[in-house]
């Protein structure tokens, strides 16, 4: 079976391994991470197919380099990876990025409000969604019990206001609120998919499966948060939770093919 994981972070070699951690430290984490490189990724994806990647820019000068480099990245290695762009709601040529970004041949814009500083519902998140509406996919950091940033009370005026964008909600659109989110969220947005990354760590088979159920099995696609899991280990809890069959074929890569447009969906 072909599996597609939907949410990697990468780094150039020389700053991935202190990047990483950087993003473990925001988290509170304090078990060991993956240094965040595509070798690693690779030595640990065994199992998996293919892999979205991406980073985060913490400033808009960042925008293009960090584009750059994933391009750079995917160009290496075609088969196996996917790649998503960075932007910044703050960018003071915020087209020129976006249209640099498509002509890399990246696929879609991973933005992560709690990091970048900036609301879901802004007018500066407004403005960049405008201008990816029906062309490219955001991938969302979503949801944070610290935060109000990008819980669901900032998410629903986005998916309202664009319905043509289409948008997926990292770690089941609410990380550390799961649940919250799912009331919120679930069966409600024709626009909307979430994965599950940075999720089962948190809660037993029955919690998993029960917010599976919520979005429905169509609607949700496997991702790891490498390199703050090991993909493996994550491509272990989804099986663990014994789905059936089709809910698993369709979790671990169909929905990401039907999504993406992906080749050999078989």
């Amino acid at each position: 079976m072909k599996v597609f994981d939907a949410h990697c972070h990468i780094y150039p070699a020389k700053i991935a391994r202190k990047a990483a951690q950087t993003t473990a430290a925001f988290y509170n984490y304090t078990g060991e991470t993956l240094d965040g490189t595509v070798q690693t990724l690779f030595a640990h994806g065994g199992g998996i197919t293919k892999f979205l990647v991406q980073s985060v820019a913490t400033r808009p000068d960042q925008v293009q380099h960090i584009n750059e480099f994933i391009a750079r990245e995917v160009a290496q290695f075609p088969d196996r990876l996917y790649g998503f762009g960075a932007l910044h709601p703050d960018s003071p040529t915020l087209e020129e990025d976006i249209a640099h970004l498509r002509a890399l041949g990246l696929h879609g814009v991973k933005l992560h409000p709690d990091i970048q500083g900036f609301r879901l519902d802004d007018p500066r998140c407004f403005a960049l969604a405008e201008q990816c509406e029906g062309v490219l996919p955001l991938l969302l950091h979503t949801g944070d019990s610290r935060y109000d940033f990008s819980n669901p009370n900032r998410l629903i005026p986005l998916l309202r206001r664009f319905p043509r964008l289409t948008v997926i909600g990292a770690h089941f659109g609410g990380y550390t609120i799961w649940q919250e989110a799912a009331r919120q969220l679930a069966g409600r947005f024709e626009n909307l998919w979430v994965d599950c990354s940075s999720s089962f760590f948190a809660m037993d088979v029955a919690a998993g499966r029960a917010l599976i159920d919520a979005y429905g099995a169509d609607r949700v696609l496997f991702g790891t948060d490498y390199p703050m899991w090991d993909p493996q280990h994550e491509l272990a809890r989804l099986r663990g939770m014994h789905l059936a069959p089709e809910t698993e074929r369709k979790i671990l890569y169909d929905n990401a093919a039907a999504l993406f447009g992906l080749e050999g969906e078989n």
